[in-house]
């Protein structure tokens, strides 16, 4: 059998395997994300004790001794070749497995290793204090952290002060500075090995969580996008075939209002793939008035303070659709106030109707309180993102509020790491926000039809 068919080389190639598919998924995940790949490198084999094996060959002189018949006792000497070889091969192995290599079975091997090169050493000198290296090598192995300099340091005084009570100072020196090199050489490359090791496993891991928030933000403003277009599209088409039958203009300007808002959302899906996609406060609040109106919901909108920046506006654009979207879908409302109340330090949002629908079950309010429908939990995670917050719950005179505060800044991530969850109780907690609306004026689309009661989702 040969040494690259031996159990312990086989117990290696699984985790060699495991090794090679995390890196080959790192590598797809880095080309998702559009990461350059053409340089990376392959982390090959892990590195294992035969990576240190070879260099036994430092005993090749005391072999030979023994063989020859140079070494007293060729007996003692050939079975204490036997046991440095043998210790030597225990712990370099185990050096290479942190939890082995800390082990206590470990040290004592690493120990008795030191005894017996201390006895070969002194008992034969020449070519047996070049075990005294091998001892650095297999102390290096063993010994990372704070401690690797002292017992280095230990280690090549006492190498240099055995080698010249043996055998003089000529030797002694030379001794010294192989086991101090052999020591310190060996760590310094192998705690580089592992560290590079991890450093990619970091970088593959990064990539990873990279595709995995860009899906996220992705998949947040497709929803966003298509619940609230969609909520809009279905409101009007109600509309339009209420009115058909009495009023054919009325029901063809709702038709009309379609069509825009089928071409606007077209047009910001569009942008939302290619991520460059950033709303206006003042045109949210517009399409929101003709949503509310198309649906018999009286629009009610103030908004005070100093004007904002278009980071703050895009963030409470979307909160405005969002929440105007559950109004007309949930809330069986007759009427809905939007207020934008600005300081010179924080801008607060309130959407607030007078309904009577059912949502998600009381769970406390504020962000990260409870657990509320996709598109909040959604703005929860932008406004946490930008240092604010979100809260929705049941209103104290009745009806669905929802609240969002902000600081006034003009740096203000839109779509950044999502980082909380909603909160929320009662009655709006669904559907999503994103555009979709129309361009038509407030008072072309406002329709006074009756509203047939729409059963929550």
């Amino acid at each position: 059998m040969t040494w690259w068919q031996s159990p312990r080389r086989q117990g290696e190639r699984p985790v060699w395997r495991a090794d090679m598919r995390r890196f080959r998924a790192g590598r797809r995940a880095a080309r998702c994300a559009g990461a350059d790949t053409s340089t990376a490198e392959r982390p090959g084999p892990p590195p294992t004790g035969f990576t240190l094996l070879p260099w036994l060959l430092l005993g090749m002189g005391s072999l030979s001794n023994v063989i020859k018949g140079e070494t007293p006792n060729p007996w003692v000497g050939g079975l204490g070749l036997l046991a440095f070889n043998s210790l030597y091969v225990y712990v370099t192995f185990r050096a290479f497995d942190r939890a082995r290599r800390e082990s206590v079975s470990t040290r004592v091997a690493l120990g008795l290793l030191g005894l017996v090169t201390t006895g070969l050493a002194l008992g034969y000198g020449g070519n047996w204090l070049m075990f005294f290296p091998l001892l650095g090598l297999a102390t290096g192995a063993t010994v990372r952290g704070p401690w690797l300099g002292r017992v280095g340091l230990l280690l090549t005084l006492y190498a240099g002060a055995a080698t010249w009570l043996r055998d003089g100072w000529d030797d002694a020196s030379g001794i010294a500075y192989a086991t101090f090199l052999s020591s310190m050489v060996t760590a310094a490359i192998l705690g580089l090995s592992e560290a590079v090791r991890e450093l990619r496993a970091a970088r593959e891991e990064l990539a990873r969580r990279a595709v995995a928030e860009e899906r996220l933000r992705f998949s947040r403003d497709l929803h966003d996008l298509l619940g609230h277009t969609l909520s809009v599209v279905v409101v009007k088409s109600e509309a339009a075939r209420r009115l058909a039958p009495r009023d054919l203009d009325a029901a063809l300007a709702q038709v009309s209002d379609i069509e825009s808002v089928g071409r606007q959302a077209l047009t910001e899906i569009r942008e939302a793939v290619t991520g460059y996609r950033e709303g206006s406060l003042a045109t949210e609040l517009a399409r929101a008035r003709s949503a509310l109106s198309a649906a018999s919901v009286e629009p009610v909108v103030r908004q005070t303070g100093a004007p904002l920046s278009p980071r703050t506006e895009a963030l409470l654009g979307w909160v405005v659709r969002e929440a105007v979207t559950n109004v007309v879908r949930h809330s069986r409302a007759d009427r809905c106030e939007i207020t934008v109340e600005a300081t010179a330090e924080r801008v607060r949002l309130t959407v607030t109707d007078n309904g009577t629908g059912s949502g998600v079950p009381s769970a406390g309010a504020g962000v990260g309180a409870g657990v509320g429908g996709t598109g909040l939990k959604g703005l929860a995670e932008r406004l946490a993102a930008a240092g604010g917050s979100l809260t929705a719950g049941p209103a104290p005179r009745g009806g669905f509020t929802v609240t969002a505060d902000l600081p006034v800044s003009g740096d203000l991530p839109v779509s950044g790491v999502q980082v909380a969850t909603v909160a929320g109780t009662g009655a709006a907690t669904t559907a999503a926000d994103t555009a979709a609306a129309d361009t038509a004026p407030a008072a072309t689309a406002a329709v006074t039809a009756p509203r047939a009661p729409r059963p929550p989702s």
